[in-house]
């Protein structure tokens, strides 16, 4: 370490004696580093975003849909079919072992009014265990029972948006609300979710008893009183997802009594295979902009093997002169490379800096989520350093081999 420390302050002084040539060598690194990490970031910042969106909609989230409805020989797409019922969710819930939590749901929209205001919001009515499935939390008040759905209670939990538009910023807990003109009594809000993979406000939205919603918001179909808009089931693990999936298929099958060649009248959905591929599409993006933005540390690496050949040649007879007192081959191999590592390095960190801002600018102007990885600060620093010793070795090398009178003799 001692030996190199004299190294050091020669190169330096080197640098020192060329600032200009020297910033410019450094700014094919400082660009360089500067790119890797705001590209890492950017691609950071997206991946987190969809595990904030994956997060909000629920953990070991499988949706159970009605299927297709065939109407004198046209079939009018998923979800046209009047084919699950309550009990159907009551059965997955007891009769497959890999389920944790199932919750029927009955959607719809209607006017929600307080006082002069009034919202057009989504109504659903289901059960408590919905607000385990989808990780709601309860932000004041308190969550509907089971009890107020077996009694068809007139009480309602609203969203944050819902809260905000027709309460603004006051207690809307015990007031009185009328959907579709019947009284609802607020027993609670709830907690942000924010939007939802595919955009939509997860906060726009109040929570009612499924009974309640049947009879006195949403109505009933005349085919089946008990049927619901979709069933919402909860995994009692994510290595268990394929099972739950599987377990269901098999029981609703046999309930809704189809033959082996039967297209199923439901459509079972797993979402974590969804959001996975959303996830691994924003990773592979993230490397994809990393990539891009190395080739400017390799761009400027060029440009410092190419300023040190320059001072090599520049110095051929300072070369000579060292070797003429003494030094030895590794001594004139070691000045080059720190010299060269040294230029990568200082390109390095002020590459960083830069990086880093950038990043925060991103952020700021372009309303873009970035996350700088304290992973990415670090490789790109090492690489900067890599990329010294790389392109600084041939230069350093040629100056450490030059012959000492042909080197005298340079003019």
């Amino acid at each position: 370490m001692k030996k190199l420390i004299p190294g050091v302050m020669i190169a330096l002084r080197a640098l020192r004696v060329n600032k200009l040539r020297s910033a410019l060598t450094m700014l094919g690194i400082i660009i360089g580093v500067a790119a890797v990490i705001a590209m890492i970031a950017v691609g950071s910042g997206a991946t987190a975003r969809i595990q904030e969106q994956i997060a909000s909609i629920g953990s070991n989230l499988i949706i159970v849909m009605p299927g297709s409805l065939t109407s004198s020989g046209i079939r009018l797409g998923a979800g046209n079919a009047v084919s699950l019922t309550e009990d159907d969710a009551k059965a997955i819930g007891t009769e497959c072992p890999a389920i944790a939590a199932v919750a029927p749901v009955s959607r719809g929209g209607a006017q929600v009014v307080y006082g002069n205001s009034n919202w057009a919001t989504g109504i659903q009515g289901t059960t408590p265990d919905y607000l385990t499935i989808r990780d709601i939390q309860i932000a004041s008040g308190q969550a509907f029972t089971f009890q107020d759905v077996d009694s068809a209670a007139k009480v309602a939990l609203l969203g944050k948006t819902v809260t905000d538009t027709l309460f603004g910023g006051a207690d809307p807990v015990g007031q009185v609300i009328r959907i579709k003109n019947v009284p609802f009594t607020v027993v609670g809000t709830l907690v942000p979710k924010g939007q939802s993979p595919t955009g939509q406000d997860q906060d726009d939205v109040v929570l009612i008893p499924i009974s309640t919603a049947k009879k006195k918001v949403l109505g009933v179909t005349q085919a089946n009183a008990s049927s619901v808009g979709t069933i919402m089931v909860q995994a009692r693990g994510s290595e268990l997802m394929k099972q739950a999936e599987d377990q269901m298929t098999a029981l609703l099958r046999q309930r809704h009594r189809l033959q082996p060649a039967q297209d199923p009248d439901f459509t079972v959905r797993n979402l974590e295979e969804v959001f996975s591929a959303q996830e691994s599409s924003a990773r592979v993006m993230s490397i994809l902009l990393a990539a891009i933005a190395s080739v400017s540390l390799i761009v400027g690496g060029i440009g410092i093997m190419n300023i040190m050949l320059v001072s090599v040649t520049e110095r051929t007879k300072e070369i000579g002169l060292r070797q003429a007192v003494g030094a030895k081959t590794k001594d004139i191999l070691a000045q080059f490379l720190v010299e060269a590592v040294t230029l990568s390095l200082l390109g390095g960190i002020i590459g960083i800096v830069l990086g880093s801002a950038a990043s925060l600018a991103i952020s700021y102007f372009a309303q873009w989520s970035t996350l700088i990885s304290p992973g990415a600060v670090a490789l790109a620093f090492v690489f900067s350093a890599l990329v010294g010793v790389f392109f600084g070795y041939y230069p350093a090398r040629k100056a450490a081999f030059l012959d000492p009178i042909d080197a005298l003799r340079y003019e």
